[in-house]
């Protein structure tokens, strides 16, 4: 497994932005599928909502409800994972989530929230607030 550190949650105003980083620590992770997944603050007996993955030759895939406000990138050089999130709105506020799931099959398919069951790693999250 992977240690994740999230960081760069806040809170901003609806239409906003914010950039969150992932830290991956002790490890090369650069043939994993890595993604972003959030969970609505109270809501922790739902599963996570998967938003956006990035494998390890950077096709990439979105959830719909951020699909073009949203941009996932990686930087393997670095360990880091990022999400750059625009134009936000109250409904994005939710606990931000990094995983990596070792098998970069989990990141195909189009459907980000298909890479949460090969997910093994997670971290702890960083709260994002947005208000209208």
């Amino acid at each position: 497994q992977l240690q994740l550190v999230e960081s760069g949650g806040g809170s901003v105003q609806e239409g906003g932005s914010l950039r969150l980083s992932c830290a991956v620590v002790g490890h090369i992770y650069s043939s994993y599928c890595m993604g972003w997944f959030r969970q609505a603050p109270g809501n922790e007996h739902e599963e996570r909502e998967g938003i956006a993955v990035i494998d390890s030759d950077g096709t990439i895939s979105y959830a719909d409800s951020v699909k073009g406000r949203f941009i996932i990138s990686r930087d393997n050089a670095k360990n880091a994972l990022y999400l750059q999130m625009n134009s936000l709105k109250p409904e994005d506020t939710a606990i931000y989530y990094c995983g990596a799931a070792p098998d970069p099959s989990y990141c195909s398919g189009g459907y980000p929230n298909r890479a949460i069951y090969g997910i093994d790693s997670w971290g702890k999250g960083t709260l994002v607030i947005i208000s209208s």
